[in-house]
């Protein structure tokens, strides 16, 4: 191909000195034009001069099936603001060896397939598109406006195997995650609060949160005026465990000699646990049947609902009156498990009588954190912990 003919618009400010091609691979040599203006690559500003020749292996997106590879000859100037440096190039980033033609093809794809199905795509290095994508990302959750939050919602979500936890604070109110970390400790969360600034952390108003102390104690050193409110789903999951579960065992472990009764009463766990509305005829048929035969049984189980109604109280007082009756009833019943749970949950009695005032829980984070669990699974997990909070903070940009 003849240099002076060969001018092609793909490659502004260059012109095609050589080009080969064969079933694979498409083979470009560019040459810059001579008389276009040279400015700094760093700061934009023309150049004072030319200080050397370099070439450089750039991938550009494909042609007809076939990759393209360009033998770019590029020009080192002399700028006065920067020193020495590489020319500025409409198409092509700085230390980039691929144009921006590709690297916005390869984003736009990030969006929507896992990074191991786009590196294939375009027959890239995975640690490549990676990069493509991290950067795609941190444009995208830095564009997005500042957040002035009013009420948190803090959880946990399991990062690794192990007990390996990260933790998540979403705003309630629009639904974006504003901060990811590892771990659940109080030095965990604690940049969260430090990034929100004094006046920040002054206006948040209530925070939702399982009866996790770190957070607890956390929020109340750096939110003066946040009320702290206990989801209801936790604390009864909680009761579930420490306490039906334990009587339930009990139960089955004093029916040794008793084999048919002591199968029904093992076999009943999830009867138990789950809400009455929610089991069928048949179930409920078998349920009534366990807690008749076993007193203990019963008596848990109504406590559990009893509960419950703490968090539909309508106001101060009568939440009051049925957190006293509770505690009462639990006192005397004589059930070791239950006066234990009693005793453990009664120094938070104030996340609990907040929910009058606040009526937040963590479902919106727990419905988020499926989705987290999600974009795990697409990506068979994480190497990178940053790159994963990028994935999950653009997921979830909140509503406007």
């Amino acid at each position: 191909m003849q240099e002076d003919k060969a001018c092609l618009p793909f490659w502004e400010g260059f012109r095609v000195a050589d080009l080969h091609a064969d079933e694979a691979v498409v083979r470009v040599q560019l040459h810059p034009q001579e008389l276009d203006e040279l400015c700094c690559g760093r700061c934009g500003q023309a150049a004072g001069g030319l200080h050397e020749r370099v070439e450089r292996s750039i991938r550009d997106l494909s042609m007809l099936g076939r990759t393209v590879w360009l033998q770019v000859q590029l020009r080192r100037v002399c700028c006065s603001q920067c020193g020495t440096g590489m020319q500025q190039v409409s198409w092509l980033d700085r230390h980039a060896r691929m144009t921006r033609r590709l690297a916005q093809a390869v984003a736009q794809w990030c969006a929507k397939l896992p990074v191991k199905h786009v590196a294939a795509m375009f027959d890239l290095h995975w640690s490549t598109v990676r990069e493509i994508d991290r950067r795609r990302l941190k444009q995208f959750v830095e564009a997005l406006p500042e957040a002035n939050p009013r009420r948190l919602v803090m959880d946990e979500f399991a990062l690794y195997k192990g007990h390996r936890y990260a933790s998540v604070v979403l705003d309630a109110d629009t639904r974006r995650v504003l901060w990811i970390g590892q771990g659940r400790s109080r030095a965990a969360v604690r940049p969260f609060f430090e990034s929100l600034g004094r006046a920040g952390c002054a206006r948040i108003e209530a925070v939702a949160m399982d009866m996790n102390t770190a957070f607890d104690l956390e929020v109340r050193e750096h939110c003066p005026r946040a009320r702290v409110v206990y989801d209801l789903f936790h604390v009864v999951a909680k009761y579930g465990r420490e306490v039906i579960s334990r009587v339930r065992v009990d139960a089955a472990n004093r029916l040794r000699q008793d084999k048919p009764a002591r199968r029904v009463v093992k076999q009943s766990h999830w009867l138990l646990l789950r809400n009455r509305s929610n089991l069928r005829d048949h179930e409920r048929v078998r349920l009534d049947e366990v807690l008749a035969a076993n007193q203990p049984l019963l008596t848990v189980y109504v406590m559990s609902e009893q509960l419950k109604s703490l968090w539909r109280a309508a106001c101060p007082w009568q939440w009051r009156r049925l957190w006293k009756d509770w505690l009462s009833q639990a006192r005397d019943s004589q059930i070791p498990a239950l006066m234990q749970f009693a005793a453990r949950l009664k120094p938070y009695w104030r996340g609990i009588v907040s929910r009058v005032r606040w009526p937040m829980h963590t479902g919106q984070l727990e419905g988020i954190n499926n989705k987290i669990k999600l974009i795990k699974r697409q990506a068979f997990g994480y190497r990178d912990a940053d790159y994963f909070f990028l994935k999950i903070k653009a997921a979830f940009p909140g509503n406007p």
